[in-house]
């Protein structure tokens, strides 16, 4: 019986706050009619989109309200509303969400009248049904009622407020674009660090090298002691270009993914920390089918990044990565025990670990409160 009555109660709560939000959206539509009306003069067309944004807000309270009587969360997907008013304006009018929301708005204008109408005598009859139920000691019979009417409301309104599937596939369309951008961003940053590696190292040494061996050629004749000099400098500006060239092609795929996989990689690349102390947790990888090389170069350069993060910024003296499969893909999480407090905006390297991670349609979680610990958890998709 106690149970059935906190239930109603609890229901009767939800329908209270349902008709409370009846009032706002009487408001709200009053507002939508002068922002439209303003639209048709002209006049007042920046409105439209301000109410759109108001009415995604009420949207969203609804979503919260019915996820915390139901238990399960209602997502969204709006295309953002930015940029100059005519783009701002198109993108209001013309968004599945904005569809979606007003259908929503019209229904709960309707139901929340009658709710509103209702509510007075719900109430009046949840006190007599006690009452009566409580002195002939019967189950209520009005209290299981409130709780249906309340599931009621919360299914219709899932139904009305979850995405329609084109409005999902407009915010798919809008998130890989803004991942594509990212991707050309990345791919351009790239590119010039390559070149400028290239200008500045391995180009001017072989430029040195060139000079060198015409100079001994030169001096062969007249000189062989000093050609052999010449040519012995020369030799040493080869190596010292050879390596500078191995150095851009461990930037571009390090050669040893491809020897020894990405456990391994990950075990040399932990092995070169030596003031920090990393710990590796392969998750077995070194069994069984490896992952695409273009993923396995991204998790690889997440945890050089990562830990290149850990040895400048955080003042951690031991960090752990552990790379796992997982159903859809791979995951690489790298945590620290430092002070924390790491950014996309502090030049540690963050935003680019993002766009090199989404190039792939991945994920990438920081978790970084101030006096830590940094976590930094990465899903990349593939199939194994």
């Amino acid at each position: 019986m106690w149970k059935t009555v906190r239930q109603a109660a609890r229901a009767t709560a939800h329908l209270v706050l349902v008709a409370a939000m009846t009032f706002g959206t009487y408001l709200f539509i009053t507002v939508l009619l002068i922002a439209a009306t303003g639209t048709l003069v002209v006049i007042g067309a920046w409105m439209l989109p301000e109410a759109v944004l108001l009415l995604r807000r009420i949207a969203g309270a609804k979503r919260r309200m019915t996820a915390a009587w139901t238990g399960r969360e209602i997502p969204e997907a709006y295309r953002p509303i930015e940029g100059p008013l005519a783009e701002r304006f198109r993108t209001a009018v013309k968004d599945p969400g904005t569809t979606a929301d007003l259908k929503w708005l019209a229904a709960h204008y309707v139901y929340g009248a009658l709710l509103v109408v209702a509510l007075p005598l719900l109430v009046v009859g949840l006190v007599v049904d006690g009452v009566w139920c409580g002195a002939l000691r019967r189950d209520a019979v009005v209290l299981p009622l409130v709780t249906r009417l309340a599931d009621v409301e919360a299914r219709w309104s899932t139904t009305l407020l979850k995405p329609s599937p084109k409005a999902q596939l407009v915010e798919r369309v809008e998130q890989l674009k803004a991942t594509r951008a990212d991707a050309v961003a990345a791919h351009g940053a790239e590119l010039r660090r390559i070149e400028r590696d290239l200008h500045d190292g391995a180009q001017a040494r072989l430029v040195a090298l060139s000079m060198r061996i015409g100079l001994a050629k030169r001096a062969y004749d007249r000189d062989p002691e000093a050609a052999r000099k010449l040519l012995d400098d020369a030799q040493d500006q080869a190596e010292e270009a050879l390596l500078e060239l191995r150095h851009v092609v461990r930037g571009i795929h390090p050669p040893i993914l491809t020897d020894r996989g990405l456990a391994g990689a990950v075990r040399a690349l932990a092995a070169r920390w030596g003031g920090l102390a990393v710990t590796v947790d392969d998750g077995g990888l070194d069994e069984g089918p490896r992952a695409p090389a273009a993923v396995e170069a991204a998790a690889y350069f997440v945890v050089a990044e990562a830990l290149t993060n850990v040895a400048k910024h955080s003042g951690a003296a031991a960090a752990g990565v552990a790379l796992a499969r997982t159903r859809g893909g791979l995951r690489v999480t790298v945590r620290d025990e430092g002070r924390g407090g790491a950014d996309d905006g502090g030049g540690s390297g963050l935003l680019g670990m993002r766009r090199r991670v989404a190039a792939l349609d991945g994920s990438c979680e920081v978790s970084s409160p101030v006096g830590g610990p940094t976590v930094i958890e990465v899903e990349l998709p593939c199939v194994w």
